[in-house]
């Protein structure tokens, strides 16, 4: 191959390598249609498994926001006679960043819960049995798989 033919060759392909992001990539990222959505949630904000509401409300360019609110019931037995039922609320807010259906998802949320402890009566000096309010702050960082069209959506964490 001669200098000429080698020129040629190295012309066309930095013209190709250049032009070939603008040709193939999407710039702009489509608008949710769907923004709502119910679905069982296992593990994540709860620490078990909650039934969510969540709502996109905020969508500019490649950023979507996300918020959700759930409800979920752990059962915590003490013996053979004692069962309590105790209700958990994960609230969360999340960050969509992606091009079409792939998504980073990052947020953080606040669960509220009520516990069970035993506390001390200094009174009777027994030990008495206590349902308490008890919360904590999850984070979250994973991806999203979401059509903006709407229909099944698929999302795997760590929080």
């Amino acid at each position: 191959m001669n200098y000429k033919s080698k020129f040629i060759l190295f012309g066309f392909s930095l013209v190709l390598l250049i032009s070939s992001p603008s040709i193939f990539a999407q710039t702009n990222s489509q608008t949710f249609t769907s923004k709502n959505a119910v679905y069982l949630e296992v593990g994540g904000s709860s620490g078990r498994y909650a039934i969510n509401y969540s709502k996109i409300f905020h969508q500019k360019g490649k950023l979507k926001l996300n918020a959700s609110a759930g409800f979920s019931m752990w059962r915590n037995k003490i013996n053979d006679f004692k069962t309590y039922w105790l209700p958990v609320i994960p609230l969360e807010v999340t960050a969509l960043y992606g091009k079409l259906n792939y998504h980073l998802e990052m947020g953080f949320g606040f669960t509220s819960l009520l516990d069970r402890t035993l506390f001390f009566d200094s009174g009777s000096l027994e030990l008495d049995e206590k349902v308490v309010f008890d919360a904590f702050i999850p984070l979250r960082v994973g991806y999203r798989y979401q059509k903006p069209e709407g229909g099944f959506f698929f999302r795997i964490g760590y929080t």
